[in-house]
């Protein structure tokens, strides 16, 4: 099993979550010392689990990542890059840089496994979305066009591989509490809208392999209805969005991540 993103809060939810339940992993990510850190850590022998060191978004390292991981049945496609701001204030190479990480990828990851699993007859991809990619907020736009669009591939993928015996799932997260980009930036989401922890996400994906679920939202119940009626009604979810100053909370998240870009 290859899990991209392996050393971030949420990837290592899913890396601790995977092996205790006796995965063989293959984690990924630009960074060997918390790679091996991490393996040296997971449930069993250290040597059962394999590090490859890969940035996404370099040309070609996709398709290199499937080449190397070898023999793999699932991929869980976790890697990805904030993009939170508004859009003139990223450099073309940023925009450039998130669109490869965040959707191009996945999907090539997906180019290259796919066969492979339809000559087995078996297999899954996860692919980690977010709420982002149901609904579009202030200071979103690069970051949410990745989501939606990966959200949409995920579904065409699923119809495709099912003829196939292959599974393909989608894990939206909502806002995480003490792990990926609201953690990272030091900000604080809108007040009242509620958390999630690593810990369901790594158990929200586990479950998808294992049910075939073609996507889990994991998010608090309101969280979830307001994503849904924002992705009902755009408009009228943007208004609501500018009274309780969603505007200041998208800048000061920019500015907690502009570093990663």
């Amino acid at each position: 099993m290859l899990l991209s993103g392996a050393t971030g809060g949420i990837g290592r939810a899913i890396a601790e979550e995977l092996a205790g339940r006796g995965a063989r992993l293959v984690l990924s990510s630009r960074r060997r010392e918390e790679l091996e850190k991490l393996a040296g850590s997971l449930p069993g022998a250290a040597s059962r689990h394999e590090v490859i060191v890969a940035d996404l978004a370099e040309d070609g390292a996709a398709e290199k990542l499937i080449e190397d991981a070898g023999d793999i049945d699932i991929l869980v496609a976790n890697a990805a890059l904030p993009a939170s701001g508004k859009l003139h204030d990223f450099s073309s190479h940023e925009v450039q840089r998130a669109i490869r990480v965040n959707l191009e990828s996945p999907i090539l990851m997906a180019r290259a496994l796919a066969p492979k699993l339809v000559e087995k007859g078996q297999g899954h991809l996860v692919f980690i979305s977010s709420l982002s990619g149901k609904v579009g907020t202030a200071g979103s736009a690069l970051y949410s066009a990745t989501k939606f669009g990966l959200r949409g591939f995920a579904f065409g993928k699923r119809a495709d591989m099912h003829p196939h015996g292959v599974g393909v799932s989608v894990v939206s997260p909502g806002f995480v509490r003490g792990a990926g980009m609201w953690a990272d930036a030091e900000v604080d989401p809108p007040p009242m809208i509620g958390m999630t922890t690593p810990a369901k996400v790594a158990r929200a994906v586990a479950r998808a392999i294992e049910r075939n679920r073609s996507e889990i939202t994991v998010a608090p119940r309101r969280q979830r209805l307001a994503a849904e009626i924002g992705y009902r009604h755009p408009e009228f979810a943007a208004r609501l969005q500018r009274r309780s100053g969603a505007d200041e909370i998208a800048s000061e998240l920019a500015a907690g991540q502009a570093d990663k870009r």
